[in-house]
């Protein structure tokens, strides 16, 4: 009987193909789905690439002509790395990428002259002039620079000759060039990191959606669901933050966009309730799915309280996204906001178990997080709650 059980497990090459043929190969909707995220990843990098295309072109042709350097090879390399398609710290950076240059050279043409070149000397002089970079900036860019520069000062640059000079002079060309790219023809200072918001607010109403259901069916599975889908919120949180980055840059170097600056600086106040938000809406749904998998009871109440919630989170992604004057604006989001707010009574855990506590501590801790992002100040935030003790630090709101 052993012997036929191990038989009958055998994998003979026809059914090892036939298993091949059977695994799932892409089809026509997987091949669109690749493609359309293609498309939206190259509709979305389409500006910093003419940026860096534009970049490249001029950086050579300021070198070649009105400086004169025969090969300025890394007149546009300079650019290029400036610029990247991280629209964050192009600044910074610029700044980088010029002083690396000249640590490295500088650093790098005092050794050679001393020590030769050489295997070891390489090795030497790459340590410290990236250590050096190092010590001066905390920088990654920096510090390669550094570090690159020192190895062509070792191998390919004449100790004391101008290739040193003509390449910190380049390096310093592609620098200012890339930085008069984006003052020139900047991308919207706020649109992508607006667009990031909402897109991490559109997520968290979804996430509270599945809760909900969850909840009102007893069911884990829509929960696990949405724990799935908040965790991987995180690259959006960054990419806003970043955006947010490049878009203070863009308001500071291009006239254009200086008049964005009071919208640029609402949205960066609104980043960390939103990047707080999504922690407490990850451990609502954790808490929710012990909940539902101990059986616990918890207040229909609040079961409500988690869609109405939903709908408000929906109202903040629209003012989000709503231009200066549209509706819904800041106080009609923190008016929906302060209704669900409201009805957050400690009376709705009386005799409750601890998940249901929890959960009822983490919508309260939610609701300060987005009424924050609302605009609204902390403390005002807190006293919009009704009060769990009998002298609350925050007094409610009549």
């Amino acid at each position: 009987m052993l012997g036929a059980s191990i038989c009958s497990r055998t994998v003979t090459p026809a059914r090892r193909r036939n298993l091949a043929s059977n695994r799932s190969l892409p089809t026509r909707d997987d091949f669109r789905t690749k493609l359309r995220k293609s498309s939206l990843r190259l509709r979305s990098s389409a500006l910093p690439i003419v940026q860096c295309a534009l970049a490249a072109g001029i950086a050579w042709w300021v070198a070649t002509t009105l400086i004169g350097h025969p090969q300025p090879f890394f007149a546009p390399i300079a650019a290029v790395v400036s610029l990247g398609l991280s629209l964050g710290a192009r600044l910074r950076r610029s700044v980088e990428l010029v002083c690396g240059v000249t640590v490295g050279i500088g650093v790098g043409d005092l050794l050679v002259s001393l020590i030769g070149s050489g295997p070891w000397q390489i090795a030497l002089v790459v340590a410290i002039a990236m250590a050096s970079a190092v010590a001066l900036n905390s920088g990654p860019i920096f510090s390669m620079q550094a570090g690159n520069s020192a190895v062509l000062v070792a191998t390919l640059i004449p100790p004391g000759g101008t290739g040193g000079i003509d390449r910190m002079t380049d390096a310093l060309v592609g620098g200012l060039v890339g930085i008069a790219v984006v003052a020139l023809i900047p991308t919207h200072p706020v649109r992508r990191a607006r667009k990031n918001a909402a897109d991490i607010l559109e997520t968290a109403a979804e996430v509270l959606r599945k809760v909900e259901t969850g909840l009102v069916e007893n069911n884990p599975k829509p929960i696990e669901a949405a724990l799935r889908q908040a965790r991987d919120t995180q690259s959006a949180i960054d990419s806003m933050r970043s955006n947010l980055q490049g878009g203070h840059e863009i308001s500071r170097i291009s006239p254009l966009y200086w008049n964005s600056r009071p919208r640029l600086a609402r949205l960066t106040a609104a980043a960390d309730p939103i990047d707080n938000a999504m922690r407490n809406i990850r451990v609502l749904a954790r808490r929710s799915l012990t909940l539902v998998r101990d059986d616990e009871i918890l207040d229909s109440r609040l079961v409500v309280i988690v869609e109405e919630l939903a709908d408000a989170v929906e109202v903040l992604r629209e003012m989000v996204l709503a231009e200066p004057g549209d509706q819904p604006d800041a106080a009609e989001a923190a008016r929906v906001l302060r209704s669900v707010a409201r009805k957050m009574r400690p009376e709705l855990i009386e005799g409750a178990g601890v998940s249901a506590t929890v959960v009822f501590a983490q919508i309260r801790s939610l609701l300060v997080d987005l009424l924050r992002a609302s605009g609204l100040k902390r403390i005002s935030a807190l006293a919009t709650l009704p009060p769990t003790v009998e002298k609350p630090a925050y007094p409610p709101e009549d």
